[in-house]
């Protein structure tokens, strides 16, 4: 399972981008010589992946959810539970899309430098402090 996790964690963000690029439109759009190489990586693999799964309806109502959504963080939670779903349910398809997800660029690793210091990937909704006798107010 942690192959599989590895993996999802490699092909949700390449599919997430094209989500945001093309929208609902990613389930049928022919790839875009003007895109970049990871959106049309990730509508390759979320295509490899739609052909390969007898019930593309969750899938694709993700991805209609994230589309729909401007990129919330629970709809690509969402989506990336589907093909979390749809590679436990096919092994084969792991192997096949590990090859293409090779080809994605990896990921920045973070790095805090210093007394105190914070390494964020991804998105940080909150607040994130450091140090003695901090004050955070969040108003919305």
């Amino acid at each position: 399972m942690s192959d599989i996790n590895s993996l999802v964690g490699q092909i949700v963000p390449a599919v997430g981008a094209a989500v945001g690029a093309y929208g609902v439109n990613v389930l049928s759009r022919a790839e875009d010589q003007a895109a970049d190489a990871t959106v049309r990586l990730g509508q390759r693999l979320l295509d490899r992946i739609l052909r390969r799964t007898p019930d593309r309806a969750p899938i694709e109502a993700a991805v209609t959810d994230l589309a729909t959504t401007d990129g919330d963080p629970d709809a690509l939670a969402a989506l990336r539970l589907q093909i979390r779903g749809a590679l436990a349910a096919d092994p084969s398809l792991v192997t096949e899309l590990a090859e293409l997800a090779a080809l994605l660029p990896e990921q920045p690793a973070a790095q805090a430098d210093g007394t105190r210091g914070v390494a964020v990937t991804g998105n940080v909704p909150g607040i994130v402090s450091t140090g003695d006798a901090a004050i955070n107010i969040q108003r919305r």
